[in-house]
């Protein structure tokens, strides 16, 4: 089988990287300078020229607060790039494997979202990968598109390996607990999906998936368990509010994803936040 993935030096792109050494399919990994999949000709290329089966976008603009002075070039990346990659998979008769975000909610919920519940983004990060979502949605191609929040790993900039140096240098620091949701680790994440082609559990079970670790955390809560983990007991993290650190973008504050769908459907057994956070520190202090 032969696999395309698209942004393949991010968090979840590195990930799958890692997995597919063990895989006897055919992977081929892109990032911008292979592939510049806002190109819609050029993404057409590469899937024929590949003979892509599946296509895995791991490829998203995800600087939250960049978005909003810079919606262009967000929508490129979240939307535009989403339906070139569906129309081309259309096309070849592949199945592509999108991910997306709890952004797409406004965080005022109070159980839970289901894939079902009504969307509402603060900001244009969250309407750009919402008209992404809707775009493979609307293409007729073969798809799965799977929902995360919170996401962290060894690779890149992220919240874990910010709080790993913040609480390493600093006696003080000020972190929000009046937004929850769920840390979910990158290499989780790539396992589902990298399972789910593996096994070609993605035939026959086309839509959409929220998927993320379990559990539910605060940022603060988030932050107070790195510190402790990798033992950086000299800093005291005080929670705050989110009104103490105003941003131009608008961030949920209940971001809890309900994974009842993907878990009854593929059979899964996910995770702690918590266990899933100690392995990637293990893995990056050893």
């Amino acid at each position: 089988m032969n696999i395309l993935v698209t942004g393949a030096n991010g968090q979840l792109g590195r990930e799958m990287q890692r997995l597919s050494a063990v895989s006897p399919n055919n992977y081929t990994f892109t990032d911008v300078a292979e592939l510049d999949v806002t190109d819609a000709g050029a993404v057409r290329q590469a899937v024929a020229q590949t003979r892509a089966e599946v296509i895995v976008n791991c490829a998203a603009y995800t600087n939250v607060e960049r978005a909003e002075e810079d919606e262009e070039a967000a929508d490129r990346l979240n939307r535009g790039a989403a339906e070139n990659l569906a129309r081309a998979a259309e096309a070849n008769g592949a199945t592509l494997i999108h991910v997306s975000t709890d952004y797409v909610f406004d965080g005022t919920a109070h159980l839970p979202y289901t894939e079902d519940a009504p969307t509402a983004p603060l900001g244009v990060y969250g309407r750009t990968k919402l008209a992404g979502e809707r775009a493979v949605a609307e293409s007729g191609c073969k798809y799965l598109t799977f929902r995360t929040a919170w996401l962290y790993s060894e690779y890149g900039n992220n919240f874990l390996k910010t709080m790993l140096r913040l609480t390493a240098e600093k006696e003080r620091l000020n972190v929000v607990f009046d937004q929850a949701g769920t840390p979910t680790y990158a290499g989780d994440l790539a396992m589902t999906i990298f399972s789910i082609v593996e096994g070609g559990y993605f035939a026959g079970n086309e839509g959409l998936y929220h998927f993320s670790n379990e559990g539910v955390a605060s940022w603060y809560d988030f932050a107070a368990e790195i510190a402790a983990a990798a033992g950086h007991d000299k800093c005291r993290i005080r929670p705050c509010r989110t009104a103490e650190f105003p941003t131009k973008a608008a961030r949920p504050a209940y971001s809890v994803l309900d994974k009842s769908k993907i878990k009854e459907t593929f059979g899964l057994e996910i995770p702690h936040w918590r266990e899933s956070m100690l392995y990637c520190l293990k893995n990056m202090l050893r």
